[in-house]
């Protein structure tokens, strides 16, 4: 038995999938084994999955369903496993060579811990850098439940690692949420475990005008029902709401700015300045997106 299986989920991912396979047959760390779980791809997907599966033999599970959305294809790769430790890891992103490595460490140290994540940079459809996430704010670990509710905290998907027995007692994948899920998830899994940060850059996650992260408004409704589904837990009351909700919005306002649209953009960001008014990053978004707005007039 592996001490940690890695989860991919992949739906039509040809372009990326033999890259990302590669980035786990990199590892430092050797004691894995990869389940990977075809939603009903139409493309090159099953044939890579397939080859690797051939040459890689005990340390690759396939697993094929119909197109389900990658909540349901998630779990059908958790309900496979048989490691204690699971790891994250979509069908486009990269890890870099001690990723899994370095998220295990703190588990060896603090049985209490029930997940890692660590830091990413984020790269383009061909694989170029746009930026590194260098953290949160705060020293993001132990009890954050509250600060994932107000998304004050971020958890990189690609960084995340858990024991198997956390699914056991919170449950997998909420399959009705079909975006942040994975936020649903780690939340509940805070709720009831420590969590530990490890400080570096263990991946990279890649940003293209197809991903879920690029459309704004999905994004943004998947928050609001992930606020609206916790409301009322532990630290996660009436100004802990607001805080998140205007962040949800604080966030739709930057996708469209990047996109292009600082009409809609500006709306966004006032919603976050009535949900949040104390906040003063709310006010500076709005007031920094309007500046672009008066200027580009101007010059017209």
């Amino acid at each position: 038995m592996p001490v940690v299986d890695i989860i991919i989920p992949a739906y039509n991912a040809a372009a990326y999938l033999s890259l990302t396979i590669e980035s786990v047959i990199a590892q430092t760390f050797q004691d894995w084994r990869i389940v990977l779980v075809d939603d009903g791809s139409t493309d090159e997907t099953a044939s890579i999955a397939a080859a690797y599966s051939a040459s890689l033999g005990d340390k690759f599970l396939l697993i094929s369903q119909q197109n389900r959305g990658l909540p349901s294809a998630r779990n059908a790769a958790m309900r496979a496993s048989s490691a204690e430790f699971l790891a994250l890891l979509d069908a486009d992103d990269l890890w870099l060579p001690h990723r899994l490595a370095a998220s295990l460490a703190p588990f060896q140290e603090h049985p209490e811990i029930g997940l890692t994540y660590g830091l990413i940079t984020r790269i383009d459809a061909k694989g170029k850098l746009l930026d590194t996430f260098k953290g949160n704010p705060v020293d993001a670990q132990g009890r954050i439940a509250p600060a994932l509710y107000k998304r004050t905290v971020e958890l990189p998907c690609p960084t995340i690692t858990f024991r198997r027995s956390c699914i056991a007692a919170v449950g997998g994948f909420d399959e009705s949420m079909r975006a942040s899920e994975d936020r649903d998830l780690w939340f509940r899994i805070a709720l009831r475990y420590e969590v530990a940060v490890v400080s570096e850059v263990i991946a990279s996650y890649r940003i293209y005008p197809g991903s879920m992260s690029a459309d704004a408004d999905r994004m943004l409704r998947a928050q609001l029902r992930f606020i609206r589904k916790h409301y009322g837990s532990p630290g996660c009351g009436f100004f802990a709401r607001q805080s998140a909700m205007a962040r949800a919005y604080k966030q739709r306002a930057d996708t469209l700015k990047g996109q292009a649209k600082p009409s809609a953009a500006i709306v966004s960001s006032l919603h976050a300045v009535l949900l949040c008014p104390m906040d003063p990053s709310n006010i500076r978004t709005a007031a920094s997106l309007l500046l672009c707005v008066l200027r580009s007039s101007s010059k017209r």
